[in-house]
């Protein structure tokens, strides 16, 4: 077997490697006589047919699939001895000659191979780059608490209706003001005021009493939506386009309202546990503040990665690669891609190619790599910014870990760990090269930056 490359251009060259019978048939004769061990065929007992039977039903299938296996170890382990830098898999040579495996001995097969551009990118202190730290505002600890409030709450029962409140009571249908004999009966008629979308049948809730006896119009009180009337009445779905104009007596019963917790001893251990050191409204802003840095910190990142991203392809300036095969390598991996799509997305992908190239070499000349911990940890963080979204800022650290190895057990989710890991490395070895301003802004004002940058 002999295996050689011939380099086309700076970014392109043809691997070839030369087959001859001593290079596959003995793994192929191996084959055949595995393969009558294990046959049952007519006429024979198993394992019992004749080698020469066996040759004629599968030899040829079996000799392409050998020489298949021989061939792309061959151009890998070539690949790998000569540390050729690839990108994408290589790709079988345009009009490649075609053989009668049947018949024919010796083959030789040609593969394409897009070698990576070489790029030398340096920073220096004569780079700028600005951080921008994101100072959360005191509206937002006002609300952040209010959510914490709102969260440690509970429903308590009151005598009169407002808006946010839940009402319980029983529905009768009236006819001519009298309840209709067989008439519809919904002894658990559950209202909420907010979601009413007629305001003038809203306006007889609210100030109602507990006890007091209600004249409402379920149809018009949610302007005719089925699925709530439905739900209201306890009623099928078909049966409420009769009830438009039809009146219903309400009989409230129950009014339940949730109340924000006190912030009190019992909200603070219920929010943070009874070990916690926070105890005063002080404290709790302050590691509403911390949560908030860490929640921002990686907004800022991403941020200032991606201007050094826009940094490193400036500095790299037009590079040089073979489109062409790029595209033919790209549509043999993703069969369903369009070739227009792919030419109005190909500035772009050159881009990422581009980029994750300087990455990764500014990261080998560091001698950085991304471990299984460094990829955990982050996930953690990412947990824990996902909870804060939701004003969840205290949960337990073995819940943020169930969730983290939940998020990696999605091969796709962990990819996008791995990279933004690789951006984090990347962003603190730029930290120690470039100049970097530090600049305090408002949540406001980053977004502000970020949409000038998408726009850009």
């Amino acid at each position: 077997m002999a295996v050689s490359i011939k380099q086309t251009s700076d970014v392109a060259a043809v691997i070839t490697v030369t087959l001859a019978p001593a290079d596959y048939l003995p793994q192929v004769e191996k084959e055949i006589k595995n393969y009558q061990k294990r046959a049952n065929i007519p006429g024979f007992r198993k394992g019992h047919a004749p080698l020469g039977l066996i040759k004629k039903q599968v030899g040829t299938s079996v000799k392409v699939e050998e020489i298949n296996r021989a061939v792309v170890n061959a151009l890998f382990s070539y690949i790998d001895e000569e540390k050729l830098d690839i990108l994408g898999s290589p790709i079988p040579v345009e009009n490649e000659k075609e053989y009668d495996f049947a018949t024919e001995e010796n083959f030789e097969f040609s593969y394409d191979v897009a070698l990576a551009p070489k790029l030398e990118i340096k920073l220096t202190k004569r780079d700028k780059l600005a951080y921008y730290r994101i100072a959360a505002t005191k509206q937002m600890e006002d609300e952040q608490i209010q959510r914490m409030l709102e969260s440690a709450g509970k429903q308590v029962d009151v005598e009169s209706v407002e808006d946010n409140d839940v009402v319980y009571g029983r529905m009768l249908q009236l006819e001519n003001g009298e309840v209709k004999e067989g008439g519809i009966e919904a002894e658990k008629a559950l209202i909420l005021p907010r979601y009413a979308k007629n305001e003038a049948e809203k306006a007889k809730l609210i100030g109602a009493k507990v006890g007091d006896t209600l004249t409402i119009e379920p149809f018009a009180l949610y302007e005719g939506d089925v699925a709530n009337i439905a739900t209201l009445l306890s009623i099928e779905k078909e049966a409420v386009p009769a009830l438009d104009g039809v009146s219903f007596s309400y009989q409230i019963h129950k009014i339940s309202r949730h109340v924000p917790a006190e912030m009190n001893e019992e909200f603070f251990a219920q929010a943070f546990g009874e070990a916690s050191d926070i105890r005063t409204e002080e404290a709790l802003r302050a590691n509403i503040r911390e949560s908030f840095a860490e929640q921002f910190a990686t907004e800022s990142d991403y941020k200032f990665t991606r201007d050094l991203r826009a940094l490193l392809l400036k500095k790299a300036g037009k590079v040089a690669y073979d489109e062409a095969l790029l595209k033919r390598i790209f549509i043999a991996r993703n069969k369903d891609v369009k070739e227009d799509e792919l030419d109005r997305d190909l500035p772009k992908i050159l881009d990422d190619i581009t980029f994750d190239r300087i990455k990764a070499q500014m990261l080998e000349a560091a001698g950085v790599k991304i471990e299984e911990e460094d990829v955990k940890k982050f996930a953690l963080v990412v947990a824990k910014n996902q909870f804060a979204m939701y004003g969840m800022t205290s949960v337990p650290d073995d819940v943020l870990a169930g969730y983290a190895e939940n998020m990696l057990k999605d091969n796709r989710t962990k990819e996008n760990l791995i990279d933004r890991v690789a951006d984090s490395k990347l962003a603190a070895i730029a930290k120690e090269k470039v100049a970097v301003e530090e600049k305090e802004v408002s949540p406001e004002e980053f977004n502000a930056l970020m949409s000038e940058g998408a726009a850009a």
